[in-house]
């Protein structure tokens, strides 16, 4: 294992776990969307492009578009720059 798989997976777990705690939605969903990223580049590195592919397409792509769409129709989404405090 190398020194840069090391630090992608310290990374992910990082990202996993910061998801948990944070409060705004909008945020949480863009560090939703770099962990698909980083899993994307890890799926690389284990020699496994189709899974690359798939990861980058669903998670970062699809995934994140159906969460935005979600929190603007529930109108999480505000010009003021958040959810006013609720965390829904």
């Amino acid at each position: 294992m190398t020194v840069a798989e090391v630090l992608l997976l310290l990374f992910l777990i990082a990202c996993a776990i910061s998801v948990f705690f944070i409060k705004k939605l909008l945020n949480a969903v863009i560090v939703f969307m770099s962990y698909s990223a980083i899993m994307a580049v890890l799926w690389l590195s284990l020699e496994s492009p189709d899974l690359a592919i798939t990861e980058a397409a669903v998670g970062c792509g699809v995934t994140t578009l159906l969460f935005i769409l979600t929190l603007k129709k529930i109108d999480a989404l505000k010009e003021g720059g958040g959810n006013d405090g609720n965390t829904y």
